[in-house]
């Protein structure tokens, strides 16, 4: 992808029927160069069981230091809704989605907890980061509580 070529934003677009299909899209940081810490936080996010079919919850939380580029956001959006019919354990939802991020934005650094909602009556959350993070990043806790209801 070369500059900017967002064919999403500000345009109608249906969705997509899975994560290979979505188009994750990226823009140029106007602060390149600058070390800093940008956070997406997806409080709905909906995946299926591939066993049984039935709805998986999880809030995701994703951290990342761009480099040259920037995740746009509603590309973020459509790509993390495509998951909405997909079967994957969650495991699997979480790190598909921080390496793709990794790909398209090709980040200085990038973490994701995927704080997941009960299945059998245990949490499951998943935490994904690319390595140490750059000198000097301010990294704020995620903000998500240990289950308990997750309320």
């Amino acid at each position: 992808m070369s500059e900017i070529q967002v064919t999403q934003l500000g345009q109608v677009v249906a969705g997509f029927d899975s994560p290979e299909a979505a188009v994750l899209e990226r823009v140029p940081n106007p602060q390149k160069g600058q070390v800093y810490l940008a956070r997406f936080t997806a409080p709905e996010f909906t995946s299926l069981c591939p066993v049984t079919g039935q709805p998986d919850f999880a809030t995701l939380v994703i951290d990342y230091a761009p480099g040259d580029w920037l995740v746009e956001s509603k590309s973020l959006k459509l790509f993390l809704s495509s998951f909405r019919n997909h079967g994957a354990f969650h495991e699997d939802c979480t790190l598909t989605i921080g390496r793709r991020l990794v790909e398209t934005a090709k980040p200085l650094w990038l973490r994701i907890g995927g704080y997941w909602y009960p299945r059998g009556g245990i949490p499951i959350d998943v935490f994904w980061q690319t390595g140490a993070p750059p000198e000097g990043l301010w990294l704020p806790d995620q903000g998500v509580a240990p289950y308990r209801g997750r309320g």
